[in-house]
């Protein structure tokens, strides 16, 4: 009977070759698994990347884009499309984003004819009637749609920072408040990309409903209140790249500055932007283009002021040289009526109503003086003539209204030999 094998000493050296052999065979095997698992593994996170991604806005975007041609001709018809299509403010700020970012293709010929001084409703016809624009026609449709939707929005402008580099022409975008957050939306840089002098279609939504956080590092506002940060990044900040949140800044209460910018008239509003685009720091020519502009603005806003009070004053005058006028032909009237004896015949109220038409004609005068404030000197002799001739003729026509009262208060019998007392002549002759 054979019992278990023996084996000499060159048998366990060829048995731990063999079994050497075998255990690395293994490990490489396993490495190269391993190897090839991750490969996959990296391959597959790839073909998700590359793979389209989904649109979380396809069904509001769908429903945005079916607008009826006819509705899409004015600003009016498009926000009334969408306020009926889109209840949610959410939802209805998309589809006007989408819309115009879809409908508008870049103007590239004209994509330096920035013309921020043109009227409002010039910057919204022309992309509604060509279908091209260029930053300020996409930035002022899509503000004006927002409006007219009922969602609260501005047209902000300023300039931009590419790649690292500092733009050379200015940028306008808009800030819209949807369900009480305010967001940035740039409806330009959102419809495509320019390149090798052609422009691409493609939506970008890094630019709608965008926090003002994330736009501060490619969009500086020339007003600071508009970059909606409590910690404002200066004009230097932006050109250094460093617009991360500083609180050692003072805060500012963007929220609270443009409820107090709503409630000034035009002219405080340009005052108070001329004052922050100053303290935030002027570096470039496009802010300091627009700080000269405001300036304009506001001198041309105080020669519109100033004739505007020349002008009331010269009515003033007018109308208080008018009512002198009248007054005094109509004392004439009266005193021409009672050298007459008061023939023919009128009632004693309609006598009385002759003085009392007078009165309130110099009366009118007068007061209508008196609202001429800080008048020019050309006008402060005429305003003089007038003023003493009114002065001059409210002793006669006390002297007449004291004579009528007594002739009133007398028998019609007494009051006959009133008329052989004295002869009253005319009072002076009217101002020209």
């Amino acid at each position: 009977m054979e019992g278990p094998p023996v084996y000499k000493m060159d048998n366990y050296i060829c048995l731990f070759i063999s079994l050497n052999i075998t255990l690395t065979t293994i490990s490489v095997i396993m490495r190269h698994a391993i190897i090839l698992m991750l490969l996959l593994a990296v391959l597959g996170t790839q073909a998700q990347k590359a793979s389209p991604a989904v649109n979380e806005f396809a069904t509001i975007d769908k429903k945005a884009l079916l607008i009826p041609d006819s509705m899409t001709k004015t600003t009016d018809g498009i926000a009334r499309y969408m306020t009926s299509t889109f209840p949610a403010e959410k939802d209805r700020v998309r589809g006007i984003f989408i819309w115009v970012a879809t409908n508008i293709a870049y103007d590239l010929p004209n994509m330096f004819a920035i013309n921020f001084y043109e009227s409002s409703a010039d910057k919204i016809n022309k992309p509604l009637l060509t279908r091209k624009g260029i930053c300020e026609n996409y930035a002022n449709l899509f503000n004006d749609i927002c409006l007219k939707a009922g969602i609260k929005s501005y047209v902000v402008e300023g300039f931009t920072k590419q790649n690292g580099f500092t733009d050379y022409i200015p940028h306008a975008w808009c800030a819209t408040r949807v369900d009480s957050t305010w967001y940035m939306f740039d409806p330009t840089w959102g419809s495509g990309y320019v390149n090798g002098g052609k422009f691409y279609k493609k939506i970008n939504n890094f630019y709608f409903k965008t926090i003002p956080a994330n736009l501060i590092k490619s969009h500086m506002p020339f007003d600071f209140m508009w970059q909606f940060l409590e910690y404002p990044v200066s004009s230097q900040e932006f050109y250094d790249g460093k617009v991360q949140v500083n609180k050692s800044k003072p805060y500012f209460s963007y929220k609270d500055s443009i409820i107090a910018y709503e409630r000034l008239s035009k002219t405080d509003q340009l005052m108070a932007a001329a004052r922050r685009i100053e303290v935030n720091g002027v570096k470039n020519s496009m802010s300091f283009d627009r700080l000269q502009h405001i300036k304009v603005d506001l001198e041309n806003d105080r020669r519109e002021k100033e004739n505007e009070r020349l002008n009331k004053m010269v009515n003033l005058y007018n109308s208080a040289a008018n009512d002198y006028n009248i007054g005094v032909n109509d004392l004439n009237a009266y005193i021409n009526y009672r050298n007459q004896q008061f023939t023919p015949m009128k009632t004693d109220p309609e006598i009385q109503a002759m003085l009392d038409g007078v009165e309130t004609r110099f009366n009118k005068a007068k007061e209508k003086i008196s609202q001429i404030q800080n008048p020019n000197p050309d006008m402060t002799a005429s305003i003089g003539q007038l003023q003493k001739g009114v002065n001059e003729v409210m002793p006669r026509l006390k002297q007449e209204q004291e004579w009528l009262t007594t002739y009133f208060g007398k028998s019609k019998s007494k009051r006959k030999g009133m008329f052989y007392e004295k002869k009253w002549t005319w009072f002076g002759i009217p101002l020209n």
